[in-house]
């Protein structure tokens, strides 16, 4: 492994070549110019309403969105679908215990349902959660539980131009501001890996140790969401030296040792199509939390899942460590990203884990905010070359480090995420290109307003209308 990752960063062109063979094809259609014009707009403008079918190149999401791996499809057929302790639960169980260093293991459907679980049982009213970015379900559910979700990443996340090796990290002084202030209403602190609200950025391992410091002064918990720990384990192998010659899985095993428990939606870095879990360090919040599992998700031993989806993740979880499909991942990931800044696009730089997250103002420097740029990107990008893409508009809550008093930020964001093991080099530049071709065609767009919006996961049902 030490030979391999060596040759891979001798190289930078070796680890463009995919570490893998195609097997399976899925056959994907560009529906034509005049049909995407209708889809789009009979979507309301908002591309995740169109059916998939009409989508050539689909970078909305990298969550359960990949490709599984011979040994997954393989795996399911050892599937032992008793209702009580199969065989499948007791593997998954030994492979996270190991991947994780917690002793109690909670599987469910996905991340989302142990978000639910662990919030129903920690967040009270007024209750406030700190974090250095929530990830939407996870804002979602502190707010369903009238807690208040308060964001303590770093402000250069804000700043597209300006590089920073680890834009995901907390930052302390606000932290720490945040904990004299409120820790008695804090039932939490919150570290997510990479942090995908924050363009997919990681966190060092000297920013966790600053967190667990903190939270052991105060005398809070802290949990971990981590969907893409292994991402977050590769930068900090890649970036602090202290970690350069460290294999993936004990740079993993530090970071859970400085919390006390985790969630994660195995459908990111796990690479399944369905799954997640929860692992805890403490017995008696395990045991409630189990209990709760029965009502909403099924016995501790499948979580609503059968148990080859347990097979799947068992061998996911293993394969998300590998170093040359992690080089692979976060090398392609850095092309595309490179690529769209060649066209005069400002990229947060430098790219994260799962996608290149872009300034869509910087394409649209005649629309105003209220005009919303990002929409225009989103629409365009369907529009020129049937790419769906993500992206955010939403209010957080952080600290302001002169009166530490909660302020809101908006904060806008596109992204371009890149699913595992489904993309090629050549998927890659027919994306390049249009957004180059977008970059072109951007005077011409009028902007967008809102036309509906929900108050609950408004940017899953929002509506828009072009303007002009």
């Amino acid at each position: 492994m030490e030979d391999s990752r060596l040759a891979v960063e001798r190289h930078d062109w070796a680890a463009l070549a995919e570490p893998y063979r195609i097997k399976v094809t899925e056959r994907i259609r560009l529906p034509d110019r005049a049909e995407r014009e209708a889809l789009l707009a009979a979507a309301d403008y908002l591309s995740i309403r169109i059916d998939a079918a009409d989508v050539f190149i689909d970078l909305t999401t990298d969550s359960g969105t990949g490709a599984m791996s011979d040994n997954q499809w393989a795996a399911l057929l050892r599937g032992d679908e008793s209702y009580f302790g199969s065989r499948s639960y007791l593997r998954f169980e030994a492979v996270s215990r190991e991947v994780t260093g917690y002793p109690h293991i909670i599987p469910t459907h996905q991340g989302r349902a142990a978000e639910k679980i662990l919030t129903e049982l920690l967040v009270r009213p007024g209750d406030i959660v700190l974090g250095n970015t929530h990830f939407d379900t996870t804002r979602g559910h502190i707010l369903h539980r009238q807690g208040v979700p308060v964001d303590c990443v770093g402000d250069l996340v804000w700043d597209f131009s300006t590089p920073g090796d680890f834009k995901g990290n907390f930052d302390l002084k606000k932290l720490e501001l945040a904990l004299e202030r409120h820790h008695t209403r804090v039932p939490f602190i919150l570290i997510t890996v990479v942090n995908n609200m924050a363009c997919s950025a990681p966190v060092s391992m000297e920013n966790i140790r600053g967190v667990k410091k903190l939270a052991d002064q105060y005398g809070v918990m802290v949990l971990f969401d981590a969907c893409r720990v292994a991402e977050n384990a590769y930068f900090i192998q890649q970036r602090e030296p202290e970690f350069a010659d460290a294999a993936i899985s004990d740079i993993v095993l530090e970071m859970f040792s400085y919390g006390d428990g985790c969630w994660v939606s195995a459908k990111k870095d796990a690479n399944v199509n369905i799954g997640g879990f929860f692992a805890l360090r403490d017995e008696v919040l395990a045991t409630r939390a189990k209990e709760l599992l029965v009502l909403h998700e099924g016995y501790p031993t499948y979580g609503g899942l059968a148990g080859r989806d347990l097979e799947a993740m068992a061998v996911g979880l293993h394969e998300a460590m590998d170093q040359e499909y992690l080089a692979h991942r976060i090398r392609q990931t850095a092309y595309l990203g490179k690529r769209i800044a060649e066209a005069d696009v400002t990229v947060s730089m430098p790219t994260g884990g799962s996608g290149v997250f872009i300034d869509a103002a910087s394409i649209y420097p005649h629309l105003s905010a209220e005009q919303l740029p990002a929409v225009a990107f989103a629409a365009d990008m369907y529009l020129e070359g049937g790419i769906r893409i993500g992206g955010s508009l939403f209010t957080l809550k952080t600290i302001d480090v002169e009166s530490g008093e909660i302020v809101e930020r908006p904060f806008a964001l596109s992204r371009l995420a890149i699913p595992r093991r489904t993309y090629t080099q050549g998927h890659l530049e027919y994306v390049a290109n249009v957004v180059a071709e977008v970059k072109r065609k951007a005077p011409g767009n009028k902007g967008y307003r809102i036309t509906y919006l929900p108050e609950t996961m408004g940017h899953f049902f929002i509506r828009f209308a072009p303007l002009g």
